[in-house]
């Protein structure tokens, strides 16, 4: 079985996200989607939150079966060789993500060379998706409709009292 893992704080997780998520349905045979701990970040969402919402989130994708949610907080390609991953999937939006992650796709190959790195980018309409802007939409009350799954929707309104 060829196994990819897909890491990202999800917080929250975007139509970009989920598009992502079923373009590498198409490469591999199962798809971790790993929520991870980032201790440099003030999430709006706790980790069992982000993790609910994700799982939320699938139903609605095409291989939805062969997708598993997880959440991480040691070394990303620790935890993919545990799993038994091949390859780390990345999302690129824009040419701005690609130096970043091209610096995380040398040093994760440094730390493991049998995990490979695969850059995956999501439909146009979804470039300019981030979580970070969602969240700023959405605190200054303007709509998300269309950038997050539904279950995404109600969560925000909630925490942000919409």
């Amino acid at each position: 079985m060829r196994r990819a893992i897909y890491p990202g704080s999800f917080d929250p997780i975007t139509n970009g996200h989920l598009d992502v998520a079923e373009r590498a349905l198409r490469l591999f045979d199962e798809v971790i989607i790993a929520v991870a701990l980032n201790e440099g970040k003030q999430p709006l969402f706790s980790m069992e939150e982000r993790v609910a919402l994700v799982q939320a989130s699938l139903k609605n994708i095409q291989g939805n079966e062969r997708v598993r949610v997880t959440f991480f907080d040691s070394l990303l390609v620790n935890y993919a060789q545990e799993l038994g991953a091949v390859a780390i999937i990345r999302g690129l939006r824009a040419v701005s993500d690609f130096e970043f992650e091209f610096q995380l796709a040398l040093m994760n190959r440094k730390l493991n060379s049998e995990i490979e790195t695969i850059f995956l980018m999501p439909k146009d309409n979804y470039t300019y998706l981030s979580s970070r802007i969602i969240k700023e939409i959405a605190r200054l009350h303007g709509s998300i409709e269309g950038f997050v799954p539904e279950a995404v929707m109600k969560a925000i309104a909630i925490k942000f009292k919409l």
